[in-house]
């Protein structure tokens, strides 16, 4: 095992390197209209041998390693810079977001807040456009350095996310300490809401916790019809999962735009 992660590791540095790092986008669409309302940027390899590598197989090592602090940066440049393009072409609706998971190492980074002034900068990418992800358990971590990285964060204009919410066991009276703007539901909880009463119970109290907070819901993990009339009747803003799509590569991505564009 050490062996196969020692490769590993040297394959990932090669990769940073050789750029073999590619961001796929799935959607995030309203729940009322499904409504083009954004992506979230998912990052993949294209390992020379392997093939598409999902990020499962390697963020948990580019974490120990340090690795995923320069493929953050990697995947929010190009993430930005994606979004500003379909901009530019007219492609997008005016208040389309891109999100980008910002991992735990990187909300210690000392100069994160300057890389990312620095890549909205470079993009041209108004800061309200784009929204960035830290997992429940992340934040709790260290609570008072998060409050205080995401207070910094959202004086840049960027909106703010915690996704996975309900299963990092966080302590409710924080959440309005954190400058959120938007509480992602852990695809859990939505691929079981309609299988029993309480499940749906704790997607509902969900929801309504969120909007007694000023904050939107996402609901992640939507695969069926069912499911997303249940989020509309729960008065959920927004759903991403393979009932919309499943993760695409930027030209798939464009063409998906492309459409919702044509057909609005």
């Amino acid at each position: 095992r050490a062996v196969t992660l020692l490769r590993l590791e040297s394959d990932l540095r090669r990769a940073i390197e050789n750029h073999e790092l590619c961001v796929y986008y799935q959607p995030i669409v309203s729940v009322e209209d499904r409504r083009l309302h954004g992506f979230e940027a998912l990052v993949r390899w294209h390992h020379p041998e392997r093939g598409i590598v999902l990020p499962t197989d390697f963020i948990s090592l580019a974490e120990e390693t340090g690795l995923i602090l320069p493929l953050g940066l990697i995947v929010l440049r190009e993430a930005c810079y994606q979004l500003r393009r379909w901009q530019q072409r007219s492609l997008s609706d005016s208040d389309l977001i891109i999100s980008v998971n910002l991992s735990g190492k990187q909300l210690t980074q000392p100069d994160l807040i300057e890389r990312i002034e620095e890549i909205l900068h470079e993009s041209q990418l108004k800061p309200w456009h784009l929204k960035l992800e830290v997992t429940e358990s992340v934040v709790m971590e260290n609570p008072e350095l998060a409050a205080a990285t995401l207070g910094r964060l959202r004086g840049l204009g960027v909106r703010l996310s915690i996704d996975d919410f309900g299963t990092g066991y966080s302590s409710l009276s924080y959440l309005n300490r954190f400058p959120l703007d938007i509480l992602k539901i852990d695809r859990s909880f939505i691929s079981t809401m309609n299988q029993t009463e309480e499940n749906l119970q704790i997607v509902k109290t969900i929801v309504t916790l969120a909007g007694n907070l000023g904050m939107q819901v996402i609901a992640e993990g939507v695969e069926t019809e069912e499911q997303l009339n249940q989020l509309q009747l729960l008065k959920c803003q927004y759903a991403q999962g393979y009932l919309f799509s499943e993760p695409m590569d930027a030209a798939q991505a464009d063409l998906f735009v492309l459409n919702r564009v044509n057909s609005s």
